[in-house]
């Protein structure tokens, strides 16, 4: 074989398409900002998983070590029933996460469901669909889910349903827009031609070319769902002790704001990084995702 053809082989090899994974981690990993988000996720993630097994019984009390500050045996002090504050966060991470993922994954299915069928089929049911959604996006997300919350009762479950209705509005929008624009392409035509049921265009071509705007807004919800969690939470509509969660513990942490700050200080931080990094990762997978923001 000559060297010519070798080195043809060769550039005709470099210049083949990457799959787009691969293009799309390429163009992430670009992007600080996104990696320094996904770090954040993965490192609470890892967290929530594994703080409450290597760690301390966070409902354990210790009489003799109330209010301590920071310490080696303590690394982020004990609150006024000698509990561990890092054990109940780690605890609380399990508690707010599982909140935040669970209600956005229902508040998509919901959403993505009722919103492709309006913005595919159009009619009658669009309009009557979207007057409802109206409705409900005239609340604001918070008051929303507060009201619920106080109807359903406090409870986790009651939580995650709460969070999932008040975010539905919102998904159902979105889901609607990328049937309408979708439906106008070609490859969609091309299948009602071939007599594809309205079933499989709209769950089998529609939904997985609009998925980037789906984990896009699963990314910007997550931490909205959470920092709700901790609201109810600190309202006392959300989980109930002995069950740590982080609004439990700026509640408790009122009384001893001035003798003990950092019962407030590490729950707040720890909610404060949490959404800041899935706004971080929401943001990169948007222009990623995106063709019409990619740089």
């Amino acid at each position: 074989m000559s060297q010519k053809t070798i080195t043809s082989k060769l550039k005709a090899a470099s210049s083949t398409p990457r799959p787009r994974w691969q293009r799309v981690a390429r163009r992430f990993g670009r992007r600080p900002m996104a990696v320094t988000g996904l770090i954040l996720v993965v490192s609470f993630v890892l967290f929530a998983l594994l703080g409450p097994i290597l760690l301390t019984d966070p409902n354990q009390q210790d009489f003799t070590a109330i209010l301590q500050t920071p310490s080696f045996a303590h690394l982020l002090g004990t609150d006024d029933l000698g509990r561990d504050v890092f054990a109940r966060i780690a605890n609380g991470a399990r508690v707010s996460l599982m909140a935040g993922v669970m209600s956005t994954a229902l508040a998509l299915i919901i959403g993505i469901s009722i919103g492709l069928i309006t913005g595919f089929y159009r009619g009658w049911v669009d309009v009557v669909v979207m007057r409802i959604v109206d409705v409900m996006l005239a609340f604001p997300f918070l008051i929303f889910a507060v009201g619920l919350a106080a109807i359903l009762g406090a409870s986790l479950t009651n939580v995650i349903i709460a969070l999932a209705v008040s975010q539905v509005p919102e998904v159902i929008r979105i889901a609607r827009g990328e049937a309408m624009a979708i439906r106008e392409q070609e490859f969609v035509r091309g299948a009602v031609a071939d007599g594809a049921r309205d079933a499989t265009i709209m769950f089998r071509y529609i939904a997985p070319n609009a998925m980037g705007a789906f984990i896009v807004q699963a990314t910007v919800s997550i931490p909205a769902a959470i920092i709700g969690e901790s609201t109810l939470s600190f309202l006392g509509l959300g989980v109930q002790p002995p069950m740590s969660s982080w609004g439990i513990m700026l509640t408790s942490a009122q009384q001893y704001l001035a003798q003990a700050p950092y019962l407030a200080l590490f729950p707040g931080i720890a909610i404060a990084l949490t959404a800041l990094g899935f706004n971080l990762l929401g943001d990169g997978l948007r222009d990623v995702l995106d063709p019409k923001e990619t740089r």
